[in-house]
């Protein structure tokens, strides 16, 4: 009996890892050094908690992170700048993101993490910041405390889709 069950079981194991898609991982290429990123599945998380973030906007006319920032990047600070743009958000942003509800704090929190994980990865890199690029990113700091703790960070959360689009333009696909 108990030899039949252990058999159906790893049957169903079996079939089910068959049935399941492999994990996509993708290589941010940041010059000198890359850095293994699901981009799939952090665009999963945020896609769930974007709409609240972006709802709970009061702050329609001020814009913390813009498109020509990320894509204004001197040769050799990609790193430096996914880097800060990480620790912005890790420190500053998810720290004081809040949801009422528990599936979209469960979505945040993957996200936090996931951006702890890619920020240790980075660290291996060494990254050597020009004063122009922490020049950007004290700019984002700047506009963040001009607003409210929490709706700074929701401000944050919504427009988090320009680091993300950034991040998919730097990959190289691979599969893990």
């Amino acid at each position: 009996m108990m030899k039949m069950l252990l058999a159906r079981s790893l049957c169903m194991l079996l079939l089910l890892s068959c049935l399941s898609e492999p994990v996509e991982s993708r290589t941010l290429n940041l010059n000198s050094c890359s850095v293994s990123v699901h981009t799939t599945e952090l665009r999963t998380h945020y896609t769930d908690i974007r709409s609240n973030a972006i709802e709970g906007d009061s702050e329609i006319g001020v814009r913390l992170l813009n498109k020509s920032l990320m894509k204004q990047v001197q040769d050799g600070q990609k790193c430096c700048l996914l880097r800060l743009v990480l620790r912005f958000y890790v420190e500053r942003v998810f720290s004081n993101y809040a949801s009422s509800q528990p599936q979209q704090q469960r979505h945040t929190s993957a996200l936090a993490n996931s951006f702890v994980s890619i920020r240790r990865e980075i660290h291996k890199c060494h990254c050597q910041c020009v004063e122009d690029t922490q020049r950007k990113i004290d700019t984002v700091h700047a506009e963040f405390i001009k607003l409210e703790i929490s709706q700074a960070a929701k401000k944050a959360v919504g427009e988090l889709d320009t680091v993300l689009e950034w991040m998919e333009g730097l990959v190289l696909k691979t599969r893990a």
